[in-house]
């Protein structure tokens, strides 16, 4: 089986990251179109089809759930999203990304990732403690439609 991570190039892959995110999440949980641009967005490519994406923020903190904003943190990798299409989840892809993502950190010298989901979320949740993040905080109604708590985890790499 043909595996490969490929960087999304904008603004050539702008439509196909939206028409991606809208197939994995639900619409509370959609990117604004315009905020690809702060990220770089990877595809988890199989037999040629885009079956995966992760989005992430180099050298930037999660903090949004408490200031509104995410400051920018030397040697913090900052994953944005993960999404699998719903047809390829619980064949091991979701755990092929995360070690593709804990890689792409370590190559490229950062210290710690940071990332947040859903406290519903327990598959990433759990995903994520696989490869040994822990939860740094959990923060109620950050999330709307439904109202749910974001929980922040982080995996230090030094």
């Amino acid at each position: 089986m043909r595996t490969e991570f490929k960087r999304a190039v904008l603004p050539r892959d702008l439509r196909a990251l939206v028409a991606f995110d809208h197939r994995v999440f639900p619409q509370p949980d959609w990117f604004p179109a315009e905020a690809w641009s702060e990220y770089e967005s990877f595809w988890l490519i199989v037999e040629r089809r885009r079956i995966g994406c992760c989005t992430f923020g180099e050298h930037i903190d999660f903090q949004h759930d408490l200031r509104g904003i995410d400051p920018r943190l030397r040697g913090t990798l900052y994953v944005a999203s993960t999404g699998i299409l719903p047809a390829f989840r619980g064949a091991g892809f979701g755990h092929l990304l995360k070690a593709w993502q804990v890689a792409y950190a370590r190559h490229g010298g950062f210290s710690r990732v940071v990332t947040n989901t859903r406290k519903s979320n327990r598959a990433m949740i759990a995903l994520n403690k696989t490869f040994g993040f822990r939860a740094i905080r959990t923060t109620p109604h950050y999330y709307m439609d439904p109202d749910e708590p974001t929980v922040v985890m982080e995996l230090l790499l030094r």
